[in-house]
């Protein structure tokens, strides 16, 4: 196949386009290196199926493809907060201009959204039945109601133009290739580590997150998409919590630290759980992590050793 990867330079992105060529499919990458990197893609070049273009999808685009995953968005707080009305055209213009080109073209649209979606919740775990407690005008929600809005774009399209989607609701994944300023928590504790600095716990760091390596996280977008007939949102994440105080004592530890920790205020609206229901993935897409998180976690260590010393 042909396949699109819009937001193709960034973290998630440039795993996907690297493994969609590794089996065998060719790839169109586009990025406008908002937050995404050249450095992240430089080694596709060597794959004669890869193209890179650069291009804000906030604009159409017009090019022939049989698959399109809709990567593009800043991901992280400190990034999707610096400019949010950027951030919610490329949520809200840019899913429009990219559901477009799939429905002229008839190709697969994947939807990258996000664990976001259903904001501070008050069900733990979340399901994908599960409408969030969503702040519509906080200042999370640039990428919060964008990507819901997303989500809703992309089942009116399927209802009223038949297009073939899939919607994939992600939640935290880590891995090789984060960017060091990517303001992310487990990002943020392994730099500071690595440098002796105190690891910032925002609040009393009892709130939970929970973690997805990136190879796992990509073989379930890879799987979603490739799966008949689902055109409702499916949970792809971990489904095992931790709590943050207990994330910065095994980070510490696993870089041999000498940082302590320090508490901050918590910011607005930031939630206090986030766990994954994946029974739906589990049944339908025959997914399940596999990396444990000592592993992925070590993984990522020895990445950013190797960056902060470039």
């Amino acid at each position: 196949m042909k396949i699109l990867v819009t937001g193709g330079a960034g973290f998630l992105g440039s795993h996907l386009c690297e493994k969609l060529l590794d089996i065998g499919h060719e790839v169109i990458c586009v990025d406008n290196f908002y937050t995404g990197s050249r450095r992240n893609i430089l080694h596709l070049a060597d794959y004669e199926n890869f193209e890179f273009i650069r291009h804000d999808i906030t604009f159409p685009l017009y090019l022939e493809s049989d698959g399109i995953f809709n990567l593009a968005c800043p991901a992280s707080p400190i990034q999707y907060q610096k400019n949010p009305v950027q951030t919610f055209k490329t949520n809200v213009h840019g899913a429009i201009n990219m559901l477009g080109l799939a429905k002229r073209t008839g190709a697969r649209f994947l939807q990258a959204s996000t664990s976001e979606v259903y904001g501070d919740p008050e069900v733990s775990p979340q399901i994908e039945e599960y409408w969030g407690n969503v702040n519509p005008i906080g200042i999370r929600s640039c990428y919060d109601e964008g990507k819901r809005a997303a989500e809703t774009l992309a089942v009116d399209y399927y209802r009223q133009h038949g297009t073939d989607i899939r919607i994939a609701r992600i939640f935290n994944t880590y891995g090789p290739r984060m960017s060091v300023e990517d303001g992310r928590v487990v990002s943020n504790f392994i730099v500071q580590a690595l440098r002796d600095e105190p690891l910032t716990i925002f609040g009393d760091g009892k709130q939970t997150r929970s973690f997805c390596y990136v190879s796992d996280l990509i073989d379930g977008l890879i799987r979603l998409f490739s799966k008949d007939n689902l055109f409702s949102p499916v949970n792809l994440g971990n489904p095992e919590p931790i709590e943050m105080n207990q994330l910065a004592s095994e980070i510490i530890s696993f870089t041999n630290s000498k940082s302590v920790v320090l508490n901050l205020p918590l910011p607005e609206d930031d939630p206090k759980r986030r766990e994954p229901d994946i029974s739906k993935a589990k049944e339908t897409l025959d997914w399940n992590p596999k990396v444990s998180r000592a592993d992925g976690l070590l993984k990522t260590i020895d990445y950013f050793k190797k960056t902060l010393n470039t």
